[in-house]
């Protein structure tokens, strides 16, 4: 599943880590970070962002990167906001060679005379496009934050507006992900090895050269190119879900520019893709757990009264869709789009609703609502598909890490993942296959990050998030040498944001501020 972009899905749809996989753990409240909690961090400030560069601020780190670090930007209007286009090299190791265009959008601070600077947001995916999370700035972030920043969207490498990756045509996307995402025979399972295998050998195919260069480490490169255009000497970020790794991928490469960093809703950057998966699944699964128990206890569930049976309720019904897929328009709901359907709104509390209206239209023979929440996680509107996430997810988390188990051992591991998840485990199990068949190669190693030198990083985590489980962010807390964990107790992907004034404070307060919360802290 997606580390997070569905809070920008799910903002569109009412008003999103498939980690290297088919499309896409609870742990305690104990603090777990590169500090020692004590009441000093509390007191430690980071500088704000200037609105004039300091001294050096636009040197590159290698003179053949000049161009870039001194390039300015030429913003227009584009609707209520402003877009310009950021040129960066293809290669770095090649900077003489193909450059792209990375697409930007700016929010300006609604107060100039109070700004303090551009916030670079990132909604995360990998492969959600920012400029989309920037320009829903005012649904996504607070007012103090927009009074104050100019909120910075940029659509990373091979996403959205910037030099998007492709590897399948529409109609072949359709098809993939309406797929069973967990085979139940030998003919079922080669069906799903060969697309695949097909869409992962489409990558390179259609997106040549440029599917060996969207990796993360490059994207955070784009980043730096970005704040230098920006005139910030360090970057004040804020990064969702998969926004986390980007964001603790540029404190390391770039400790000295770095800033305020808030990386909400994190990733453990230590986990291989099996623990990955596992920890994915569990989370999904607690957090389905979690909305039956909230279905079941009002009238009119459609899941019936008790939680165990609601569950069944579920997997019966996934099973019938399976073998007869369900009318829904001019379309149909297939066993893949039921799953991306249930899973969806998962992701926000606020709107479990909609999965108890879907269920009970589904139920009833009708699966246009399902269809449209498992449009909604794809980015497909009633006329095709709106962006290209769906791909460059996959893209992006095969070229960075592309190891894959072989569909004749999946099986295998289905036992371990079905303990933590009886209801989605195969479907987990099964996604560790997903990056048969890649042909792209990075050129960049992947570091190991610790972000040595870099100022306080605030890590924010959830205690039932289902996308990025809160383990996961102790442990980037720990990870990072200046990590300092900031705790939701909730439900939902990522905290910020979330109906939690304490969380809202404490990340408001350092971005505006500086004030680093202190470590540990609950609530």
């Amino acid at each position: 599943m997606k580390q997070g972009t569905v809070r920008v899905i799910v903002l569109v749809l009412v008003a999103a880590l498939v980690l290297g996989g088919i499309g896409i753990a609870i742990a305690g409240l104990s603090s777990g970070s590169g500090s020692d909690g004590s009441p000093e961090d509390a007191a430690r400030t980071v500088p704000a962002p200037t609105t004039t560069p300091a001294p050096g601020a636009q040197d590159a780190p290698r003179p053949a990167l000049a161009r870039f670090y001194e390039q300015g930007l030429d913003w227009q209007a584009c609707g209520d906001q402003e877009c310009t286009r950021l040129t960066v090299p293809l290669d770095y190791a090649e900077p003489g060679g193909e450059t792209i265009e990375i697409a930007v959008l700016r929010v300006p601070a609604q107060d100039p005379d109070a700004r303090i600077g551009s916030l670079v947001v990132n909604p995360g995916g990998p492969g959600a496009p920012g400029t989309t999370y920037a320009a829903q700035a005012g649904l996504a972030f607070g007012d103090r934050l927009l009074e104050r920043y100019d909120l910075v969207g940029f659509d990373p490498r091979g996403t959205g507006f910037s030099a998007a990756v492709d590897c399948v045509s529409d109609e072949q996307l359709d098809v993939f992900l309406a797929a069973d995402p967990s085979p139940d025979d030998r003919e079922e399972a080669a069906a799903l090895e060969q697309a695949q295998r097909a869409f992962n050998a489409g990558c390179a195919a259609e997106s040549g050269d440029l599917a060996n260069h969207v990796t993360t480490v490059e994207a955070a490169m784009d980043m730096d190119v970005l704040r230098s255009a920006l005139g910030e000497s360090t970057l004040a970020y804020f990064g969702a879900s998969y926004g986390t790794k980007l964001g603790a991928t540029y404190a390391e490469l770039f400790p000295d520019r770095a800033g305020r960093l808030v990386l909400d809703g994190a990733v453990d950057l230590s986990l291989t893709p099996r623990q990955q998966a596992l920890g994915q699944a569990e989370g999904f699964e607690t957090a389905l757990r979690a909305y039956v128990e909230d279905c079941v206890a009002q009238a009119g569930c459609p899941l019936g009264d008790s939680v165990e049976g609601g569950l069944q309720r579920l997997t019966d019904f996934l099973d019938q869709v399976d073998a007869e897929p369900l009318p829904a328009g001019e379309r149909e709901l297939a066993v893949g789009n039921a799953f991306y359907g249930i899973v969806t709104p998962l992701y926000n509390r606020e709107y479990w609703f909609l999965l108890s209206r879907a269920l009970g239209a589904a139920f009833g023979g009708d699966g246009v609502p399902l269809l449209q929440l498992a449009d909604a996680y794809a980015s497909r509107g009633p006329d095709g598909y709106t962006d290209n996430s769906a791909e460059a997810i996959l893209a992006i988390n095969c070229l960075d890490d592309p190891t894959a188990v072989d569909p004749a051992d999946v099986p295998t591991q289905v036992p371990a993942f079905e303990r933590v998840s009886p209801t989605f485990g195969e479907v987990f199990a099964w996604g560790l296959a997903g990056c048969l068949g890649v042909e792209s190669e990075a050129t960049v190693e992947t570091p190991e990050v610790d972000a040595s030198g870099a100022p306080p990083i605030v890590v924010v985590g959830t205690t039932r998030d289902p996308a990025t489980p809160y383990a996961w962010a102790e442990a980037l807390a720990d990870q990072l040498e200046s990590g300092v964990l900031l705790t939701r107790d909730g439900d939902g992907h990522t905290g910020y944001h979330s109906g939690n004034a304490c969380v809202d404070d404490a990340i408001e307060g350092y971005l505006l501020d500086g004030t680093v919360p202190e470590d540990g802290l609950t609530c």
